[in-house]
Parts: C-alpha cells; sequence; structure tokens
C-alpha cells in the first residue's frame, strides 16, 4: 500500500524520513496517534480471550519506572544527606 499508510514496523529505513514527512503532528493527529497505539496496545494484551497477566503486569512495571524516574532526585538527595 501507499507509505503513509503502512505501520511503522513495515517501512523500511530508506524510507523512513518520506514516511514520518507524512504524519500528522498537529495536536489532533497527536492525539490520534496515542489513541490508535492505546487500542492496539489493549486489543493485543488487554481484550484477549485467553489472556494472562501480562497486559496488567507491564502497565505496573511502567508505572513503577515512572514514579521511580520522577522520585529519583529526590531520593538520590535523601540517600546523600543521610550518614551511614
Amino acid at each position: 500500500g501507499p507509505l503513509g499508510e503502512r505501520p511503522l514496523m513495515e517501512v523500511r529505513l530508506g524510507e523512513l524520513h518520506t514516511w514520518i514527512s507524512t504524519c500528522s503532528f498537529s495536536a489532533q493527529g497527536l492525539l490520534g496517534a496515542v489513541q490508535k497505539a492505546w487500542s492496539s496496545y489493549c486489543a493485543k494484551y488487554i481484550h484477549v480471550r485467553q489472556g494472562g497477566p501480562a497486559g496488567i503486569s507491564m502497565l505496573l512495571a511502567g508505572y513503577c519506572l515512572l514514579s521511580y524516574g520522577w522520585n529519583y532526585q529526590h531520593l538520590s538527595k535523601a540517600s546523600l544527606a543521610s550518614p551511614v
């Protein structure tokens, strides 16, 4: 199909620049990309008939990494201030 309609994983490295130029970077285009990514994530990991805990555990692991990243400066300052 046309290059603009292909998913990212099907684009060759030489075609990447052209594929990126066909993307919409407006607020509506970015919101549509986020919605499409979320719905494909849910379709693959959450809304399956015989799914395991993989989808939920990935969300929890991502949240743990994000919260650690948000609190890293606070945690590193606290560990430097406390004597051993």
